[in-house]
């Protein structure tokens, strides 16, 4: 179960009309009913299987369409920390998140990930996570591949990566990769800026990711990336 320790807040009205003529005329993803209107009820992950596979451009697409439609929303930032049991992390977010679960295909493995994703001004931060059928090392690099390419290939960017320690709630850390990229997005092709975490423990690989139009202000990025932490 989600345990989430947040007030109400709700989504901008652009965002919502934006990702609703965006997923019509994209056949590769559908619109997230968490992000199409409000918070998506706990019942509506449940629905997810219903749902086609993603491909990796989809996935990433599906995070770019945020970015690229938060310029009519105000910049606050409502800091609140979300546990999220069921996936084994804990993180601060700025906002009210949307939650949305989807499959994906890895290497021809059909597997699941969900998303967590709040919006600050023209800023969406974002947890992913990649449920694995195991916690083999080999099926934690596929889908750590996964997760970096699909990145680049949306921003059309190499990457700037070096290994970063990710914390641990009950205390030391697990080795992840962060990740920087700048490069062109969305469908106007107007410039982004990521910075990312990728990091796999056990049977589930996470990508914590923030994404704007220019770079954040240090602390904000401080309070997102020092408060995940890993069960």
């Amino acid at each position: 179960m989600f345990r989430v320790d947040f007030r109400s807040l709700s989504l901008c009205g652009s965002l919502r009309s934006f990702l609703r003529s965006f997923f019509r005329r994209t056949p590769d993803i559908e619109a997230p009913a968490a992000l199409a209107g409000c918070a998506a009820p706990a019942s509506a992950i449940s629905r997810s299987s219903r749902f086609a596979p993603y491909r990796a451009r989809g996935v990433w697409a599906w995070l770019w369409v945020c970015a690229a439609s938060l310029a009519a929303c105000s910049p606050t930032y409502d800091w609140r920390t979300i546990m999220n049991n069921d996936n084994g992390y804990t993180v601060d977010l700025p906002a009210k998140p949307s939650l949305d679960e989807r499959q994906i295909d890895i290497d021809g493995k059909p597997m699941r990930m969900a998303m967590q994703i709040a919006e600050a001004g023209d800023t969406v931060f974002a947890v992913g996570t990649v449920m694995l059928p195991n916690d083999d090392p080999q099926t934690q690099r596929e889908a750590l591949d996964f997760l970096r390419n699909g990145l680049a290939r949306n921003l059309g960017a190499a990457p700037d990566a070096h290994a970063t320690p990710v914390p641990l709630a009950a205390g030391g850390d697990v080795e992840g990769l962060e990740v920087t990229f700048s490069g062109a997005a969305g469908p106007k092709k107007e410039p982004r800026i990521m910075h990312a975490r990728l990091v796999a423990k056990g049977r589930h690989v996470y990508q914590a990711a923030v994404i704007g139009k220019q770079e954040l202000p240090p602390e904000q990025l401080d309070q997102f990336f020092q408060s995940f932490k890993l069960y």
